[in-house]
């Protein structure tokens, strides 16, 4: 595996893996709606008594499984991700249902060091392990005419009790402009602290994008379609006041039920300080230029 070290991170830097899995326990009653993706991060700090194995995998959101933190580990066990396959359309040269081995055969594998902010306001540190969705676009061809980049969640009802009671619209969709997609720094990932993907975190495939909240990486990936027009996000539909298409880590601009100018880290305990929240998630350096002349609280 190849190992590639992201901004100032290091292994020093990286949330605590029983603090990361179990980080929905520890925030307890986090304000608002958020999604099971994880936040952005600092140097976690302090010791927590880990919790139980059982503990650990049972505090998650995934709300094909139900909106409860228990529901996705109690309920995720019965979905099926072996075989798995991608159907890859639109805008592409090579279009086809590719299965998983087969869509990252020949590409390198890599450990990224990653912040990762939700949009509740909370952070930490994650070692992603995964692939450069540039590189899996590049061997699938992308046409000229292609601007974005749309996917699609699973939806397998027999075994997901949210589907069932369509807690929200599904499938689950998101999407990215090209440029966003193209850049280095995103990714798909399969696993987390170099072990598979568990089922309730978004198995066996999952899109990261350090730069944005977390509900924008999508979980149980099925479907990648390159579109010329702006593809539908879910939270985008369910709420556009609260959640716009872009979604970037943004400390000027508030959620507006509460504010996006500090977090509280992961690790750090119940009662340490608060952070300041960084541009673009501490990827400004590396992202900034592709909003350049963009309203950011118009595009947010």
């Amino acid at each position: 595996m190849a190992y590639r070290w992201k901004n100032d991170l290091t292994q020093a830097d990286v949330t605590p893996k029983s603090m990361f899995l179990n980080r929905r326990q520890l925030m307890g009653g986090a304000a608002g709606l958020g999604l099971a993706a994880a936040a952005g991060g600092a140097r976690a700090q302090g010791a927590l008594e880990p919790n139980t194995l059982e503990e650990i995998r049972t505090y998650n959101n995934f709300y094909e499984f139900g909106t409860g933190k228990e529901d996705p580990a109690r309920n995720a066990g019965g979905m099926v991700i072996d075989p798995w396959s991608i159907t890859v359309d639109g805008l592409v040269d090579n279009p086809g249902e590719y299965s998983l081995a087969s869509l990252l055969d020949g590409l390198t594998e890599e450990e990224r060091i990653y912040r990762f902010r939700c949009v509740e306001a909370w952070s930490m540190v994650v070692p992603w392990n995964g692939f450069e969705l540039a590189d899996i676009l590049a061997k699938v061809g992308v046409k000229p005419e292609a601007k974005y980049v749309a996917f699609e969640t699973t939806v397998q009802p027999d075994v997901m009790i949210g589907v069932q009671r369509r807690v929200i619209p599904f499938p689950y969709v998101e999407g990215l402009r090209l440029d966003e997609a193209m850049h280095p720094l995103t990714m798909l990932a399969t696993g987390i602290y170099g072990e598979p993907m568990a089922k309730q975190n978004g198995a066996p495939i999952r899109l990261v994008v350090p730069w944005k909240y977390g509900f924008k990486s999508i979980k149980s990936i099925v479907r990648i379609s390159l579109m010329e027009e702006e593809p539908p996000a879910s939270w985008n539909i369910i709420n556009p006041r609260e959640y716009g298409f872009y979604s970037n880590v943004n400390p000027t601009v508030d959620h507006p039920r509460w504010s996006q100018a500090s977090e509280r880290k992961i690790g750090g305990g119940l009662f340490a300080t608060r952070q300041d929240t960084l541009m673009f998630n501490g990827y400004e350096a590396e992202v900034a230029s592709l909003y350049e002349g963009m309203d950011l609280n118009e595009f947010y």
